[in-house]
Protein backbone atom coordinates (compact mmCIF):
# COMPACT_ATOMS: atom_id res chain seq x y z
CA UNK A 1 0.00 0.00 0.00
CA UNK A 2 1.09 3.32 -0.72
CA UNK A 3 -1.20 6.38 0.60
CA UNK A 4 0.07 9.93 0.00
CA UNK A 5 -2.22 12.59 2.03
CA UNK A 6 -1.79 16.01 1.25
CA UNK A 7 -3.45 19.28 3.49
CA UNK A 8 -2.63 21.17 5.63
CA UNK A 9 -3.03 20.84 9.42
CA UNK A 10 -5.00 23.80 10.54
CA UNK A 11 -7.59 23.19 7.24
CA UNK A 12 -10.59 21.73 8.59
CA UNK A 13 -11.03 19.46 5.69
CA UNK A 14 -8.07 17.91 6.09
CA UNK A 15 -8.52 17.28 10.28
CA UNK A 16 -11.65 15.75 8.93
CA UNK A 17 -9.51 13.03 6.61
CA UNK A 18 -6.44 13.09 9.53
CA UNK A 19 -9.00 12.12 12.07
CA UNK A 20 -10.15 9.34 10.15
CA UNK A 21 -6.63 8.57 9.09
CA UNK A 22 -5.44 8.39 12.47
CA UNK A 23 -8.76 6.58 14.59
CA UNK A 24 -7.94 3.67 12.23
CA UNK A 25 -4.04 3.66 12.54
CA UNK A 26 -3.45 3.99 8.61
CA UNK A 27 0.08 4.19 7.14
CA UNK A 28 0.35 7.20 5.07
CA UNK A 29 3.06 9.66 3.93
CA UNK A 30 1.94 13.13 4.95
CA UNK A 31 2.82 15.45 2.72
CA UNK A 32 2.25 19.61 3.65
CA UNK A 33 1.22 21.51 1.14
CA UNK A 34 3.26 24.32 2.90
CA UNK A 35 6.04 22.89 1.07
CA UNK A 36 6.27 23.81 -2.64
CA UNK A 37 7.23 20.81 -3.81
CA UNK A 38 4.01 18.90 -2.42
CA UNK A 39 2.32 21.97 -3.73
CA UNK A 40 3.06 21.68 -7.04
CA UNK A 41 2.37 17.74 -6.79
CA UNK A 42 -1.01 18.68 -5.85
CA UNK A 43 -2.00 20.97 -8.65
CA UNK A 44 -1.05 18.41 -10.98
CA UNK A 45 -3.88 16.40 -9.88
CA UNK A 46 -6.63 18.99 -8.49
CA UNK A 47 -7.75 21.32 -11.03
CA UNK A 48 -8.01 24.46 -8.50
CA UNK A 49 -5.07 23.16 -6.26
CA UNK A 50 -7.65 22.35 -3.20
CA UNK A 51 -6.59 20.23 -0.55
CA UNK A 52 -6.66 17.81 0.99
CA UNK A 53 -5.79 15.33 -1.51
CA UNK A 54 -4.71 11.33 -1.46
CA UNK A 55 -3.29 9.77 -3.62
CA UNK A 56 -3.61 5.73 -3.21
CA UNK A 57 -1.05 4.20 -5.47
CA UNK A 58 -0.58 6.84 -8.28
CA UNK A 59 -4.31 7.30 -8.52
CA UNK A 60 -5.82 10.67 -6.85
CA UNK A 61 -9.10 10.99 -4.80
CA UNK A 62 -10.59 14.43 -4.18
CA UNK A 63 -12.65 15.70 -1.38
CA UNK A 64 -12.85 15.19 1.90
CA UNK A 65 -16.15 12.64 2.28
CA UNK A 66 -14.71 10.63 -1.04
CA UNK A 67 -11.74 10.44 0.82
CA UNK A 68 -13.26 8.35 4.13
CA UNK A 69 -14.86 6.61 1.20
CA UNK A 70 -12.37 5.04 -0.61
CA UNK A 71 -10.63 4.37 2.85
CA UNK A 72 -13.14 2.62 4.31
CA UNK A 73 -13.77 0.58 0.70
CA UNK A 74 -10.36 0.22 0.55
CA UNK A 75 -8.27 -0.16 3.62
CA UNK A 76 -10.45 -0.78 6.37
CA UNK A 77 -9.61 0.00 9.46
CA UNK A 78 -11.23 -0.69 13.26
CA UNK A 79 -13.68 1.80 12.63
CA UNK A 80 -16.96 1.40 10.43
CA UNK A 81 -17.10 4.86 9.14
CA UNK A 82 -20.44 4.30 7.06
CA UNK A 83 -22.60 1.36 8.21
CA UNK A 84 -24.92 -0.40 6.31
CA UNK A 85 -28.80 0.57 6.13
CA UNK A 86 -30.49 3.32 7.76
CA UNK A 87 -27.59 4.26 10.04
CA UNK A 88 -25.06 4.71 6.89
CA UNK A 89 -27.67 6.65 5.23
CA UNK A 90 -27.59 9.12 8.29
CA UNK A 91 -24.24 9.32 8.16
CA UNK A 92 -23.66 10.43 4.99
CA UNK A 93 -26.75 12.78 5.51
CA UNK A 94 -25.25 14.00 8.75
CA UNK A 95 -22.04 14.66 6.79
CA UNK A 96 -23.22 16.98 4.00
CA UNK A 97 -24.90 18.98 6.77
CA UNK A 98 -21.91 19.65 8.45
CA UNK A 99 -20.02 20.60 5.36
CA UNK A 100 -22.41 22.34 4.14
CA UNK A 101 -24.56 24.30 6.57
CA UNK A 102 -21.94 24.67 9.64
CA UNK A 103 -18.58 24.51 7.46
CA UNK A 104 -20.29 26.18 4.65
CA UNK A 105 -21.72 29.36 6.63
CA UNK A 106 -18.75 29.66 8.49
CA UNK A 107 -16.52 30.04 5.52
CA UNK A 108 -18.64 32.57 4.64
CA UNK A 109 -17.69 35.63 6.85
CA UNK A 110 -14.23 34.33 7.27
CA UNK A 111 -13.56 34.24 3.44
CA UNK A 112 -15.61 37.86 3.67
CA UNK A 113 -12.31 38.84 5.47
CA UNK A 114 -9.98 38.48 3.46
CA UNK A 115 -11.52 40.14 0.15
CA UNK A 116 -9.42 43.09 -1.30
CA UNK A 117 -11.39 46.26 -0.45
CA UNK A 118 -14.16 47.80 -1.68
CA UNK A 119 -15.44 43.97 -2.59
CA UNK A 120 -17.04 43.22 0.39
CA UNK A 121 -20.20 41.30 1.08
CA UNK A 122 -21.66 42.24 4.09
CA UNK A 123 -25.25 40.94 3.02
CA UNK A 124 -23.72 37.21 2.43
CA UNK A 125 -22.29 37.89 5.64
CA UNK A 126 -25.21 38.54 7.56
CA UNK A 127 -26.90 36.50 6.06
CA UNK A 128 -24.41 33.37 6.56
CA UNK A 129 -24.05 34.21 10.55
CA UNK A 130 -27.70 33.67 10.62
CA UNK A 131 -27.85 30.53 8.70
CA UNK A 132 -25.22 28.72 10.86
CA UNK A 133 -27.45 29.62 14.01
CA UNK A 134 -30.24 27.96 12.08
CA UNK A 135 -28.13 24.91 11.53
CA UNK A 136 -27.08 25.14 15.65
CA UNK A 137 -30.84 24.89 16.12
CA UNK A 138 -31.67 22.09 13.93
CA UNK A 139 -28.87 19.84 15.52
CA UNK A 140 -29.36 20.90 19.10
CA UNK A 141 -33.70 19.88 18.29
CA UNK A 142 -31.77 16.44 16.31
CA UNK A 143 -29.17 15.15 17.63
CA UNK A 144 -29.69 11.98 18.90
CA UNK A 145 -28.87 10.62 22.33
CA UNK A 146 -25.66 8.30 21.70
CA UNK A 147 -22.59 9.85 22.82
CA UNK A 148 -21.80 10.78 18.45
CA UNK A 149 -23.88 11.80 15.82
CA UNK A 150 -25.20 8.38 14.91
CA UNK A 151 -25.76 6.68 18.35
CA UNK A 152 -22.78 5.48 20.05
CA UNK A 153 -20.38 4.78 17.06
CA UNK A 154 -17.70 6.97 15.83
CA UNK A 155 -18.69 7.52 12.08
CA UNK A 156 -17.73 9.59 8.88
CA UNK A 157 -20.56 12.21 10.11
CA UNK A 158 -18.18 12.72 13.19
CA UNK A 159 -14.92 13.23 11.51
CA UNK A 160 -16.89 16.17 9.98
CA UNK A 161 -18.53 17.58 12.54
CA UNK A 162 -15.37 17.82 14.70
CA UNK A 163 -13.47 20.44 12.79
CA UNK A 164 -17.14 22.25 11.52
CA UNK A 165 -18.40 22.91 15.07
CA UNK A 166 -14.39 23.43 16.18
CA UNK A 167 -14.09 26.40 13.97
CA UNK A 168 -17.76 27.77 13.49
CA UNK A 169 -18.01 28.32 17.37
CA UNK A 170 -15.09 30.38 16.60
CA UNK A 171 -17.47 32.67 14.32
CA UNK A 172 -20.50 32.71 15.92
CA UNK A 173 -20.52 30.68 19.43
CA UNK A 174 -23.37 28.10 19.86
CA UNK A 175 -23.75 29.16 23.60
CA UNK A 176 -25.70 27.47 26.80
CA UNK A 177 -28.99 27.94 25.70
CA UNK A 178 -27.77 24.94 22.74
CA UNK A 179 -26.51 22.44 25.35
CA UNK A 180 -26.77 19.55 24.05
CA UNK A 181 -24.87 20.53 20.49
CA UNK A 182 -22.30 22.58 23.30
CA UNK A 183 -21.83 18.96 24.79
CA UNK A 184 -21.11 17.38 21.79
CA UNK A 185 -18.68 19.40 20.33
CA UNK A 186 -17.39 19.18 23.71
CA UNK A 187 -17.13 15.26 23.18
CA UNK A 188 -15.40 16.00 19.82
CA UNK A 189 -12.80 17.96 21.31
CA UNK A 190 -11.83 15.12 23.87
CA UNK A 191 -11.56 12.85 21.58
CA UNK A 192 -7.80 12.00 21.14
CA UNK A 193 -7.88 11.46 17.43
CA UNK A 194 -9.58 15.33 17.19
CA UNK A 195 -7.50 16.55 20.26
CA UNK A 196 -4.50 15.64 17.93
CA UNK A 197 -5.70 17.56 15.00
CA UNK A 198 -6.40 20.31 16.60
CA UNK A 199 -3.28 20.76 18.72
CA UNK A 200 -1.29 19.83 15.30
CA UNK A 201 -3.22 22.68 13.63
CA UNK A 202 -3.00 25.25 17.02
CA UNK A 203 0.52 26.86 15.32
CA UNK A 204 -1.17 28.00 12.56
CA UNK A 205 -3.77 29.56 14.30
CA UNK A 206 -2.12 33.44 13.34
CA UNK A 207 -3.39 31.94 10.18
CA UNK A 208 -7.55 33.06 11.13
CA UNK A 209 -8.35 36.31 9.36
CA UNK A 210 -11.31 37.22 12.44
CA UNK A 211 -8.95 36.04 15.15
CA UNK A 212 -8.80 32.68 16.96
CA UNK A 213 -10.16 33.14 20.52
CA UNK A 214 -7.97 31.17 23.41
CA UNK A 215 -11.24 29.22 24.96
CA UNK A 216 -10.05 26.14 23.30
Amino acid sequence: MSLQFFGHPFSSYTQKVLIALWADDTDFTYRMIEDPENMGELKRHSPYGLFPLLIDDGQPVLESSTIIEHLHAHHRGPNDWIPQGEAGRRVRFLDRFFDLYVMGNMQKPVADKIRPNGNSDPFGVEKARGDLHTAYDWLEAHLGDGAWAVGNSFTMADCAAAPSLFYADWVEEIGPDRPRLAGYRARLLAHPVVARAVDEGRPYRHYFPLGAPDRD
